[in-house]
């Protein structure tokens, strides 16, 4: 059993761990996705909103992103496949702007769409599609 002393430092610990992982995923997200759409994403919801944008800092890109077994060229492949699956187009859009970044080329991303089409259906793709083509047409403009 802790002392009260013991379980004040433990989770002294916890806290600046979790500062640490917030942290290290604001900067990878800011890699990712530009300064501008972190922050436009991070003060969406104001107030409300910052518990949110907590656990995707510190767990989603301070931890899952941070893992090495998967370069991240492939899991920004693979986050385009969720969202594109899932319909969450706003979602789809940031990550494929994020794996255009990471390295993906036109070619992988159309592969994984075309996948899509087979075990998602066409009107998924379509969609899929169409918002592919705007951010690709976008990062050959920048």
């Amino acid at each position: 059993m802790l002392t009260a002393n013991q379980a004040r430092d433990q989770r002294r610990e916890t806290v600046m761990d979790d500062k640490e992982l917030y942290e290290r995923g604001l900067k990878l997200r800011v890699e990712m996705f530009g300064r501008e759409a972190v922050d436009k994403r991070m003060n969406a919801f104001g107030e409300f909103g910052k518990p949110l944008q907590h656990i995707i800092n510190a767990y989603a890109y301070g931890d899952v992103w941070q893992r090495s077994a998967l370069p991240s060229a492939v899991k920004s492949l693979v986050m385009v496949a969720m969202m594109a699956a899932a319909g969450h187009q706003n979602e789809l859009r940031v990550h494929l702007k994020g794996a255009v970044k990471n390295g993906c080329t036109a070619e992988q991303i159309q592969e994984v769409l075309l996948l899509l089409t087979l075990y998602c259906g066409i009107p998924a793709a379509n969609e899929a599609h169409r918002i592919a083509t705007e951010v690709l047409s976008e990062a050959k403009g920048a």
